[in-house]
C-alpha cells in the first residue's frame, strides 16, 4: 500500500494486517517504532557486521537497516509464506544472499536446523495474522533461540497486546526461565506499558554465557540504552530489574502442550 505523503514509501499488508514499512533507495529507514525500540538495543552492539536471524520476515524492514548501518553483516529471514518471500524479493531493494538468505518454513523448524552459537542476535517478529503463533511462544522455543545466539547474544521480541497486557506478562516470565531475570527489559511507549492502548512492547533478553567467564553483552539497564529509547521520535520506557520483576508478577510460563 503507497504512502500517501511518501512516494516512496510503502506499507506491506499480510492477510490484511500491516507487517513492514519500507521506504525505497532508504534501506536504513525504520517506520514501525518498535522496530526503532528494536535497533536502539541492537545498537548497543560494538560496531561491526552482526549474524542475525529473522524469525518472521514479512518485508525484512529491520534486515534492510541491519545491512545498511552494519555492512558485511549476514543474516537469515524466514517466513513460512513462499510466495511472499519471492514478491518482497522483486518488490524492494533487499539485500543479497549471502547478506540476507531467504527461507521458507516454519520459523521454530528452521531455527532448529541452524548450528548452535552462530548468531549475535535472533529477532522473533512473528504474526498469524495478528497474533504470534502460540509454538513461538514457549520456553522450548526460546530455548532454540538460545543455542542459536552466542553468549551475550541479543533475543528480540515483538509482543502485541493490549490491557490487561496477559500476554507479554507470559512471555516476559517465559523468557526469564530460559534465559534468566538478570538481563532481561521490556521497552514500550508509555501509553502502551500503562495499557492505555493496543500496541507493540519489545522484549530484550542477553544470552548467558559460560558460568566462570563473566557477563557478556549489551548492558540493558545501562544509562546508554534508556536515553535511547527516551529520545527515539515516539519517546519509550525501559522496564527492568525489580521494576520488571514488578511487572510481570505472577504470570505463568508458556510451555508446549505435553506429547500423547
Amino acid at each position: 500500500m503507497p504512502d500517501r505523503d511518501d512516494p516512496t514509501g510503502f506499507t506491506l499488508l499480510v492477510d490484511g494486517v500491516p507487517s513492514s514499512y519500507l521506504r525505497l533507495g532508504d534501506p536504513g529507514f525504520l517506520g514501525f517504532e518498535y522496530m526503532q525500540q528494536m535497533a536502539a538495543v541492537l545498537a548497543l552492539v560494538p560496531p561491526g557486521p552482526l549474524d542475525v536471524v529473522h524469525v518472521g520476515a514479512a518485508g525484512c524492514a529491520l534486515a534492510r537497516h541491519v545491512d545498511a548501518v552494519r555492512p558485511g553483516s549476514r543474516q537469515i529471514g524466514i517466513d513460512p509464506q513462499a510466495e511472499l518471500l519471492s514478491a518482497v524479493r522483486e518488490w524492494f531493494d533487499l539485500p543479497r544472499a549471502p547478506a540476507l538468505r531467504l527461507r521458507a518454513g516454519d520459523g521454530r523448524t528452521v531455527l532448529g536446523d541452524l548450528r548452535p552459537a552462530t548468531a549475535d542476535a535472533v529477532v522473533r517478529d512473528a504474526f498469524a495474522p495478528d497474533v504470534t503463533p502460540r509454538h513461538l511462544t514457549t520456553a522450548e522455543f526460546h530455548l532454540l533461540a538460545r543455542h542459536t545466539l552466542r553468549p551475550g547474544g541479543l533475543y528480540l521480541l515483538n509482543v502485541a497486546d493490549q490491557a490487561p497486557l496477559r500476554g507479554v506478562r507470559e512471555e516476559l516470565a517465559t523468557v526469564g526461565a530460559t534465559f534468566g531475570t538478570a538481563r532481561l527489559a521490556l521497552v514500550a511507549e508509555p501509553g502502551v506499558l500503562k495499557g492505555r492502548r493496543y500496541g507493540n512492547l519489545v522484549i530484550a533478553a542477553v544470552a548467558p554465557g559460560e558460568e566462570d567467564a563473566g557477563p557478556h553483552g549489551p548492558d540493558l539497564a545501562g544509562a546508554a540504552l534508556d536515553r535511547a529509547v527516551r529520545s527515539l521520535a515516539a519517546p519509550s520506557t525501559i522496564l527492568t530489574g525489580g521494576d520488571l520483576a514488578t511487572f510481570v508478577g505472577q504470570a505463568q510460563v508458556r510451555r508446549d502442550p505435553p506429547s500423547t
